[in-house]
C-alpha cells in the first residue's frame, strides 16, 4: 500500500502509486524537492490543465528564502504559479472552454506539477499558434497594467522603475505605450538594462551594489526625484528608497517591494512630500479579468515581447538547481526562468 500525508489540498504518494504525478514541495526554506501526489479529479465546475511550463516568480523566490510572512503560509508548501498548460479534462458545468486549449492561468498556486485544478476564471485561452514556452509572463500582466494604470503617467511626468528583473522588463514595455516625459530604469546587471533601452527606457542606470541608494546615482540628472517610482525590487527595504525617489506630490506604486522591511520607513518623509502609496493587485475579480484580456492582447499584438527574457529552462526533477540560479543576486545571465513540468530528465 501507498505511503501517503496530507499536504494542503495534495496527497504525497509513493512514486509507484498508479495514479501518481510529479509535484514539488518545499519543505523548509531553501530545500525544495521532487515528490509524487495523486492526480487530482475536476469537479463539476472546474477544469483539469496538465502543465507544460511554469516560470519561476519573484513570490516563489521569497518564499523560497522564507521571507514571505507566516499568517499565510506554512511550511511544507507548494509553489508556482505562471503556468501555460493544456486542458485535460473539463466539468460537466463548464461551458466554453474544452479539452485541448492552450491556456495561460492565474491566481494558481502549486503549479510546479504535472496536472493543477482550477475554475474556469483562473484560465485565458490562447490561439493554438502561440508559443506555449511565452504563455508563462503572461500572469504578471494583470497587475502590470494594474500599476501602470494606478500611476496616471502624462507625457510630461517623470518615471522611475526600480529594478528590470523580470516583472521589471514587462512595467518597461508596457509604461512606454503611455508615453512619459522620461522613462528611467535602474538595474544591477547590463544585459538587463540593454534589453530596458531596447524596450523603450530613455535612460537606463547600472546600481553598482543593494546598498547604494538611487538618487546618488540618479540624482545629478534628476535632481527634483521622480512624479512616478515603480518599485520592482523583492525586498521591501525598496520601498526605503522609493521614498527618497519621489518628487515632491508623487506617487509610488508597489508592484515590488511588498516583503519584508528591515529599514525604518520615515512616514513624516511620506506625509512631508505629500506621497501617494498604491498597491496594484486588481480591487475586484471584474477587473482582473478586464486586466488578464487586456495583457493577453497587448502580447497577441506585439506590443510586449515575452520571448526574450526566457535565459534557462530545468526539468522538474533539477528544481533545486533551477531555484538556486534564480535566487543568485550575482548572477547575470539568469532572467526568466522555466520549468519543464513535462520531462524527468534533462535533455
Amino acid at each position: 500500500m501507498a505511503t501517503q500525508m496530507e499536504l494542503a489540498d495534495l496527497t504525497l504518494v509513493d512514486k509507484d502509486h498508479p495514479n501518481a504525478q510529479e509535484v514539488a514541495v518545499l519543505n523548509e526554506p531553501y530545500n525544495i524537492t521532487v515528490a509524487h501526489a495523486e492526480i487530482p479529479e475536476p469537479g463539476d465546475d472546474e477544469i483539469r490543465v496538465k502543465i507544460e511550463y511554469v516560470g519561476i516568480c519573484g513570490s516563489d523566490v521569497e518564499t523560497y528564502r522564507g521571507s514571505r510572512q507566516p499568517e499565510y503560509l506554512s511550511m511544507p508548501t507548494r509553489l508556482g504559479h505562471e503556468v501555460s498548460g493544456v486542458v485535460d479534462k473539463a466539468g460537466s458545468n463548464v461551458q466554453g472552454i474544452r479539452k485541448g486549449d492552450k491556456v495561460a492561468c492565474r491566481y494558481v498556486w502549486g503549479a510546479f506539477a504535472e496536472y493543477i485544478i482550477c475554475k474556469p476564471f483562473n484560465v485565458k485561452v490562447m490561439p493554438d499558434w502561440f508559443p506555449m514556452k511565452e504563455i508563462s509572463l503572461i500572469e504578471v500582466l494583470p497587475g502590470v497594467i494594474h500599476a501602470a494604470e494606478l500611476s496616471e503617467i502624462t507625457p510630461s511626468k517623470n518615471v522611475l522603475i526600480t529594478g528590470q528583473g523580470v516583472s521589471g522588463l514587462v512595467i518597461t514595455q508596457v509604461v512606454k505605450l503611455y508615453n512619459p516625459k522620461n522613462l528611467v530604469v535602474t538595474d544591477l546587471h547590463d544585459r538587463n538594462l540593454e534589453l530596458a533601452k531596447k524596450y523603450g527606457a530613455t535612460h537606463t542606470y547600472k546600481i553598482p551594489t543593494e546598498d547604494i541608494p538611487t538618487m546618488d546615482i540618479v540624482g545629478e540628472d534628476f535632481p527634483e526625484g521622480f512624479d512616478v517610482v515603480i518599485p520592482c525590487l523583492l525586498d521591501g527595504d525598496g520601498m526605503v528608497d522609493a521614498i527618497d525617489c519621489a518628487a515632491f506630490s508623487g506617487r509610488i506604486v508597489m508592484y515590488g517591494c511588498i516583503g519584508v522591511c528591515d529599514k525604518p520607513v520615515d512616514f513624516f518623509k511620506v506625509h512631508r512630500k505629500r506621497l501617494n502609496i498604491y498597491s496594484t493587485e486588481p480591487r475586484s475579480d471584474i477587473d482582473m479579468r478586464k486586466f488578464f484580456q487586456e495583457g493577453m492582447q497587448m502580447v497577441l499584438d506585439g506590443l510586449v515581447n515575452t520571448t526574450e527574457m526566457i535565459t534557462h529552462i530545468f526539468p522538474m526533477s533539477e528544481i533545486g538547481q533551477a531555484f538556486a540560479i534564480r535566487d543568485d543576486k550575482d548572477n547575470k545571465e539568469a532572467l526568466h526562468i522555466l520549468i519543464d513540468c513535462k520531462k524527468n530528465t534533462a535533455d
